[in-house]
C-alpha cells in the first residue's frame, strides 16, 4: 500500500476533515513539550471520534506497515509522543466524553481525550474527587496521563494515576479491542493487564476508554508555608514530617532559584524573606479541627529543625495563591530560557542532596538548574534553563541534565517519577532496569506488537 492509498483508505473510514496531511498542521502535531527530544515529519495526522475510527485507523496503518503515535494533547515533556518519520500521529483529544459518573460505587468512566480538570470539576458536582492532579491539570487529558502513570500535587496521599485506574479499554495493534480490569472495588481475576498499559507510553495500543475510581471530595484545604536557610535543613523537615506519621494531602519544595523565579513571575514577594534556601509548601484536607492540628503538627517539627518562618492559614484564598506560585514554576522559568525539565524521583531522606548536588551541577555547566517536586515522594524537577542560541549551552544543558539523573540514581532513586522515558531517556531506561529488565520489555512489545506498529523507538528500541 503506498502512502497516497493509506492517506486515501482513512479518509474513507474517518472522514476527510479527520485526516490531516498540510505540512504546516502536521507539524504541530509532531512533538511535545521537550524541545531536545528528535522528532520527525508525520505522514498524516487522524482524529478519530470514536472507538471504531480508532480501530480502522490501526488496521489501516498494520496493513500499510505505517508506525502509529497516540497522542493525547501534547503536554509532555520527554518526547513520548513525538513523532517519527513517515507515521501517522492518531490523536484521541476528540474521543472526549464523560460516559458515566456513578456516585454510589464511586467509579467514573471517561474517554482519553477528556481533559482532567473538567472531570474533577464534574466529579465534585456529585461530591466526589478525581485526586491524581498534574501540573497542566487544566489541558491535558486522561489518555495522557495513563500513558504516562501521570502523577501530580496530590500524590503524597492519594497516589499516581496507576491508584486511580481500575480498568481499561485499549485498541491492539490488530485491531483488536481488549477489555482489561473491572468495576468492583476488588479483583484478581488473570494478570494485572490494567497497569501493564498504565505508563506504556503507548508502545503497546490505544487507550480509548478508562473506569477510575472517584474518591469523597475533600474539605477545603488548609494551607502552611516555611522557610529554611538551607536545603538541608528543609528535607530534614520532609523526613520528620514522614517519621511522625503526618500525611498531608499536598507537600511542595522550592529552592531558592525557584523562589526567586516566580516572585519575578508573579510580580509578588511569597512573604518568606529573599534569602530564604528552600521553601516548603503543604496542605491539608483533612477539615476543621483535624486540619488545624495536622498542620500545628508539620509547623512544629518544621520548627524544630530551625525554620526561618512558618505561616499557615485556612482562607482558601491565600492558601490558593500560594499554591499557584507552585503551578507556575515552569512558565516562571521559562521567562528566563529554554527550559529542560527532569523527573528523578529519590528516597524522601535524601531530597537535600539532590538539590546540593543539582548546585554543583550548575556550577559545573554553568548554568541556572532550579529545582522544585514533590518532597512528600521525592519527585524532583530539576530544570535546567539555557539558551537556545548561544554556542554550546545546548550541548551544556543535556550535560547537565545527564548528571542529575546520574545523581538521582547514585541516591538510591529512579530515572523518571511521572513523566515519563519517552525519546529522551532511552539509555538511561536500560541502565536503571539492566539487560534482563530490557529483555522482559522487548518481550512484551513483541508480543503484543510484534509489527512495532505502536510508537517505534520509543521507551526503548527493539533487539
Amino acid at each position: 500500500m503506498t502512502n497516497d492509498t493509506l492517506v486515501a483508505e482513512l479518509r474513507s473510514v474517518l472522514g476527510a476533515d479527520a485526516v490531516l496531511t498540510d505540512a504546516d498542521v502536521t507539524a504541530g502535531y509532531s512533538r511535545d513539550q521537550m524541545p531536545l527530544a528528535p522528532s520527525g515529519t508525520p505522514l498524516a495526522v487522524v482524529l478519530p471520534t470514536d472507538v471504531d475510527g480508532v480501530r480502522e485507523a490501526v488496521r489501516a496503518c498494520a496493513a500499510a506497515a505505517v508506525p502509529i503515535v497516540p497522542r493525547g494533547a501534547g503536554s509532555g515533556i520527554c518526547g513520548g509522543a513525538n513523532a517519527v518519520e513517515g507515521c501517522v500521529v492518531l490523536v484521541t483529544t476528540k474521543l472526549d466524553r464523560i460516559i458515566e459518573i456513578d456516585p454510589d460505587n464511586r467509579i467514573a468512566v471517561v474517554q482519553p481525550g477528556v481533559v482532567n480538570l473538567d472531570l474533577r470539576e464534574a466529579a465534585a458536582k456529585h461530591g466526589l474527587f478525581y485526586p491524581p492532579d498534574p501540573s497542566s491539570y487544566d489541558w491535558c487529558t486522561i489518555g495522557g496521563n495513563l500513558a504516562t502513570n501521570a502523577g501530580g500535587l496530590c500524590c503524597v496521599k492519594y497516589g499516581v494515576t496507576t491508584d486511580s485506574v481500575l480498568g481499561l479499554e485499549v485498541v491492539l495493534a490488530d485491531g483488536s479491542l481488549l477489555r482489561t480490569g473491572r468495576r468492583t472495588v476488588k479483583g484478581v481475576a488473570g494478570y494485572d493487564l490494567t497497569k501493564l498499559f498504565v505508563g506504556s507510553e503507548g508502545t503497546l495500543g490505544v487507550i480509548t476508554q478508562a473506569t477510575v475510581a472517584l474518591r469523597p471530595l475533600p474539605q477545603a484545604p488548609a494551607t502552611l508555608v516555611a522557610a529554611f536557610d538551607s536545603a538541608a535543613a528543609a528535607g530534614a523537615a520532609v523526613s520528620g514530617i514522614v517519621r511522625e506519621g503526618l500525611v498531608p494531602s499536598l507537600l511542595e519544595i522550592m529552592d531558592a532559584t525557584t523562589v526567586k523565579a516566580v516572585e519575578a513571575y508573579l510580580g509578588t514577594e511569597l512573604g518568606t524573606g529573599s534569602g530564604s534556601g528552600a521553601l516548603l509548601l503543604c496542605q491539608s484536607d483533612a477539615g476543621g479541627t483535624l486540619a488545624k492540628r495536622e498542620l500545628a503538627a508539620i509547623e512544629q517539627v518544621c520548627t524544630d529543625v530551625g525554620a526561618e518562618f512558618v505561616h499557615s492559614t485556612d482562607d482558601v484564598a491565600e492558601g490558593n495563591l500560594l499554591m499557584k506560585a507552585r503551578r507556575v514554576v515552569h512558565y516562571a522559568l521559562e521567562q528566563r530560557g529554554a527550559c529542560m525539565t527532569d523527573d528523578v524521583c529519590v528516597p524522601r531522606t535524601r531530597i537535600a542532596e539532590l538539590i546540593e548536588g543539582c548546585e554543583r551541577i550548575s556550577a559545573q555547566v554553568g548554568l541556572t538548574i532550579a529545582v522544585c517536586g514533590h518532597a512528600g515522594d521525592g519527585n524532583m524537577h530539576p530544570t535546567v534553563v539555557y539558551d537556545a542560541t548561544a554556542t554550546g549551552e545546548v550541548e551544556r544543558a543535556r550535560r547537565g541534565f545527564d548528571e542529575i539523573l546520574e545523581l538521582g540514581l547514585s541516591l538510591g532513586g529512579t530515572v523518571t517519577g511521572e513523566h515519563g522515558i519517552g525519546r529522551f531517556k532511552q539509555d538511561w531506561l536500560a541502565r536503571e532496569i539492566g539487560p534482563v529488565g530490557l529483555d522482559v520489555h522487548r518481550r512484551i512489545k513483541q508480543a503484543l506488537d510484534p509489527g512495532n506498529l505502536f510508537n517505534p523507538g520509543s521507551m526503548f528500541s527493539p533487539a
